[in-house]
């Protein structure tokens, strides 16, 4: 849902709904688009809607991981001025993906939840 917040996107005025030359920012970092909003939006429905089971869950963070992994790739092969920018991602959005599809990765190691804890979640400490 980031960018479709006036206040905090810089040139809300100009948000279009794709290409590789977009003017609307969030934060003034983040190339925005109403096609990359979509994206996101997409996720954050995804995630409340697979959260409501352990597989779910699980699927939603290796399936998401990969996706935001595949997107970071893909924003470092691509010339940012190049027509294949069309949702449109910048050096920003590939430090995010980076970070996401990590994150989502590593959020889904987890020992068994079989029973091994006498039923409870099993807890980190990082």
């Amino acid at each position: 849902m980031r960018g479709f917040i006036p206040g905090i996107t810089t040139d809300y005025d100009l948000l279009s709904f794709g290409g590789h030359h977009p003017m609307a920012k969030l934060l003034g970092i983040f190339q925005v688009s109403v096609l990359h909003n979509i994206v996101h939006l997409l996720f954050g429905v995804a995630a409340p809607a697979l959260a409501r089971t352990v597989q779910g869950a699980r699927a939603y963070l290796i399936g998401g991981g990969i996706i935001y992994l595949v997107l970071w790739i893909y924003g470092l092969v691509i010339d940012e001025t190049s027509s294949a920018n069309f949702v449109p991602l910048n050096t920003a959005d590939d430090w995010l993906h980076l970070v996401r599809g990590t994150t989502a990765r590593v959020a889904n190691v987890r020992p068994p939840l079989d029973g091994a804890y006498g039923g409870k979640w099993a807890t980190f400490t990082w």
